[in-house]
């Protein structure tokens, strides 16, 4: 029974995937999309209405039958009305934001309704997971986001999820399967605890710079060679005393580099944990990195794009 079962789920399956069509970062609801059935409140209705055409038929009474034919009407007009709530819709999946490994991604999906009428009680949501409820006003859009757990680092795709509503009455259920091409990028999850990089790691050449502007004036220490000639304390020199260069709070602290190679007592992933907390950690603290993977080389430099780049190397750095 399970071999055969297997076989139709998975003919069911190609039969849904040659409706949907191909998978694309935006999908329109057409006709040939939408599936519509009686919900479990719709079955109970249907039981309802046999049990009165019964009746009717056994006692002839021409009132029961008026009542089973308008009920009967009331279930068709909430079945046209149920299956155009999602009819022409238009979806679209937009970049999700980068997370760690363990969180959850959130991936924005797009509801853009061009009707003049207001799609409401609709719900996104995947196998076996809580639906996302939305409204869509009348000639707009709005977003919905489909929560997924990031377990792994790399690359997460949304697989594929159900988008449903049983909006007027609750008797039908109308749903549809998006197959939306978009995926987030999941960071190595960082190690916790703040970790000092080792003498290893090594300063990061050309980061012994110090500038001048608005900053408040700090102090002063020896010149030492490299220094900026803009930075000496030359009044100090004129009374006689030794060389020394000007320090402001917002010089730039000495860079480093996170290398790959002074790991070696660690594993591929176990090191790529370390090295994710050490750029956090380097972000946080205004000091100039540079990394060094296998094969692959980061320049020093600070600023959320260089720390989007670093995280982006580890997270895609081959198992």
């Amino acid at each position: 029974m399970s071999v055969v079962g297997s076989v139709f789920r998975g003919l069911g399956k190609r039969w849904i995937d040659r409706r949907l069509g191909a998978p694309g970062r935006r999908t329109r609801l057409a006709y040939r999309r939408i599936f519509i059935l009686p919900s479990r409140s719709g079955l109970l209705f249907s039981a309802l209405l046999v049990v009165i055409w019964l009746g009717a038929v056994n006692y002839s009474n021409s009132m029961a039958f008026l009542l089973c034919f308008l009920l009967l009407g009331i279930s068709m007009l909430a079945m046209v009305h149920t299956f155009r709530n999602l009819a022409g819709l238009r979806l679209q999946a937009e970049p999700p934001r980068p997370v760690f490994a363990g969180e959850e991604a959130q991936f924005p999906i797009r509801l853009d309704n061009p009707d003049r009428r207001e799609r409401a009680a609709l719900a996104l949501r995947l196998p076996d997971q809580p639906a996302v409820l939305v409204d869509v006003p009348p000639g707009s859009d709005t977003r919905a986001h489909v929560t997924v757990h990031a377990p792994r680092r790399g690359w997460q795709p949304l697989d594929r999820c159900v988008i449903e509503t049983r909006f007027p009455t609750g008797l039908f259920t109308a749903w549809s399967w998006l197959r939306l091409e978009t995926r987030c990028l999941v960071y190595p999850a960082p190690e916790p605890g703040p970790i000092p990089p080792p003498q290893g790691t090594g300063p990061a050449s050309g980061d012994r710079t110090s500038r001048e502007g608005d900053d408040d004036f700090h102090g002063l220490r020896r010149y030492q060679p490299g220094d900026s000639l803009r930075q000496v304390a030359w009044r100090t020199l004129a009374r006689g005393q030794e060389l020394q260069t000007k320090q402001f709070a917002g010089n730039a602290r000495q860079g480093i580099w996170l290398d790959w190679d002074c790991l070696s007592e660690l594993g591929v992933e176990q090191r790529l944990s370390r090295l994710c907390r050490w750029v956090l950690d380097a972000e946080n603290a205004r000091r100039p990195y540079g990394l060094r993977l296998p094969g692959q080389r980061v320049a020093p430099g600070l600023g959320p794009d260089h720390r989007d780049r670093c995280l982006r190397a580890l997270a895609l750095f081959p198992a």
